[in-house]
């Protein structure tokens, strides 16, 4: 039976968690239009083999505001840092404006970078909602924001064809819509920020370089766990589209295969947090391991391509929101946003990496050279993570962990 005491912290928390939710859907849905249309402004200009550098140039942003904008939590709370990534996105969002209004690609790939900020406070907002709950919901809380920033990544591309025909009728490039539209969605996600949860009292902990916070179990696990999704889910998602288009495949087609992949990489967000609060940390990222194995595997079998990266992307949700809810629920409560911090800087960098060299190994060797190596990565990394649960299984650590003092509310 739920208590007075439990609906009202449960009414406490509508307020931020609209806040988190709705900024998170509103700045994706400026990353994934920003994304898209910088794309084919940098492909129109400097040819199709740079047409990833704008959205390159995006993912180092958000890389390093994950760094910058963790420091800025331990001093500020995760509300001043959340309104700082907003608004230095929407300065962002006006450089790339003025950019594509004068042709010039330096200005456009500088408000991408200055977007990755405001796309790194929409990542790290999975972070601040866990804290508003019980250790043994923290599950749920991350997979609620992951499946919020779905509303905005999904819809806000639909409005690229609109925002393109209103700036041309106002007697600018086409181009400038879009990114007027990101403007407004950043400004949009700043309001709602002053909801976010304020400053908290935090012991601040010494500033711990990586490598040594990787040697503890959680960290480790979880970043491994999480840079090898995205590592694997990047490099296929760069190529398959090119692949499918090398092979005579038209836009319908391809647009099937990539609505399947984001489908599987949010729509399912609430029911990975449950299973994660329900089983523990181990079998959700094992379970995401193995989906990113055999949906590498089928990405190379075209009549089942579309099954393939819907799997792809359910891969990925399950060691994403897993190894986030790890983080969120099993690191102590000091070293927490550092860690945190630091594991999605040290994944979007990556993931960075991956995107360039994708194209370049299809490129060498065909699609096989790519999909192969990705099987072979997730392959490793399961067998290592396995025996690793196994040995903290034997120590009684697999499943969901009590919420420890101070961890959150209860």
């Amino acid at each position: 039976m739920i208590t007075d005491m439990e609906k009202s912290r449960g009414t406490g928390r509508a307020r931020p968690m609209t806040a988190l939710c709705s900024g998170a859907a509103l700045m994706n849905a400026a990353m994934a239009v920003a994304s898209a249309a910088s794309t084919l402004v940098a492909g129109d200009r400097l040819g199709a083999g740079w047409g990833g550098v704008p959205v390159t140039a995006g993912i180092v942003g958000t890389g390093a505001g994950a760094i910058v904008l963790t420091r800025l939590t331990n001093r500020a709370g995760r509300r001043g840092a959340l309104l700082l990534g907003y608004l230095v996105a929407a300065a962002g969002a006006c450089l790339a404006v003025a950019g594509v209004t004068r042709g010039d690609m330096v200005g456009l790939v500088a408000g991408m970078l200055l977007l990755g900020l405001g796309n790194a406070g929409a990542q790290l907002s999975r972070y601040a909602a866990a804290e508003l709950y019980p250790a043994r919901r923290r599950g749920y809380a991350v997979g609620l924001v992951v499946w919020s920033a779905a509303v905005g990544a999904v819809g806000g591309p639909l409005l690229l064809d609109p925002s393109g025909d209103a700036a041309a009728g106002m007697g600018l490039t086409s181009f400038a819509g879009p990114f007027a539209l990101v403007l407004l969605a950043c400004a949009g996600a700043a309001a709602f920020s002053a909801g976010a949860p304020g400053r908290t009292r935090r012991t601040v902990p010494p500033r711990v370089p990586l490598r040594e916070l990787a040697r503890t179990p959680v960290a480790r696990s979880s970043l491994v766990v999480m840079v090898t999704a995205q590592v694997v889910m990047v490099a296929v998602m760069t190529a398959v589209p090119l692949d499918m288009h090398m092979h005579g495949h038209g836009l319908g087609a391809v647009g099937m295969a990539l609505s399947a992949h984001t489908l599987g990489m949010f729509a399912l967000s609430p029911v990975t947090g449950r299973l994660f609060d329900r089983f523990g940390a181990g079998p959700v990222m094992l379970g995401g391991l193995l989906l990113l194995i055999a949906s590498t595997a089928l990405t190379a079998a075209a009549p089942v391509r579309t099954v393939a990266l819907f799997l792809l992307g359910y891969g990925w949700n399950l060691c994403f929101v897993g190894g986030s809810s790890h983080l969120a629920r099993d690191l102590p409560e000091p070293e927490r946003p550092h860690v945190e911090g630091a594991v999605d800087a040290a994944v979007w960098t990556i993931a960075a990496a991956a995107s360039l060299l994708s194209t370049v190994l299809m490129s060498a060797g065909g699609y096989g050279a790519l999909a192969g190596p990705a099987c072979a990565i997730a392959a490793l990394v399961t067998i290592v993570q396995a025996r690793a649960f196994r040995f903290h299984r034997g120590d009684g650590h697999a499943g969901p962990t009590p919420p420890a003092p101070g961890g959150g509310p209860t």
